[in-house]
């Protein structure tokens, strides 16, 4: 898979995360909200020449060595990344549901992770062609 592949999906899984937040599911918002996060992380990684690895530990921890420890993105960025993990975890496994405020939270992060991974590692096409959302 190409990069622009990954972040085009991250794109449509934040859109998908915001009709689902407007819905009142919190649950699948946080899921779809991660999900975009995950794969705008992935595009950013390959967009610089790194293995995307197979799993999600793997993922992340190579976007945080990589892309953050050692690399051009704020320790911030990292810990959104993190952080949504962690509650697309609670959507999917968790008896208890997602708070909807939290969702909210969530899908507001992950449109700013993948606008944010596109102009950076991908800014000919952050100007040619934002997919839907702003840069």
């Amino acid at each position: 898979m190409k990069a622009q592949d990954l972040m085009a999906k991250a794109v449509q899984a934040a859109a998908s995360a915001k009709v689902l937040l407007d819905t009142g599911d919190a649950d699948g918002a946080s899921n779809r909200a991660y999900y975009a996060m995950f794969d705008a992380a992935r595009a950013a990684l390959l967009a610089s020449g790194f293995d995307v690895g197979k799993t999600h530990k793997g993922v992340l921890n190579a976007f945080s060595d990589r892309l953050v420890k050692n690399g051009p993105l704020p320790k911030e960025i990292g810990r959104l990344l993190k952080h949504a993990e962690a509650f697309r975890y609670v959507a999917d496994y968790e008896s208890d549901p997602v708070e909807l405020s939290d969702a909210r939270e969530m899908v507001e992060q992950a449109e700013t992770f993948v606008a944010t991974m596109r102009v950076e590692f991908m800014p000919e096409e952050s100007n040619d062609d934002n997919y839907g959302m702003e840069p």
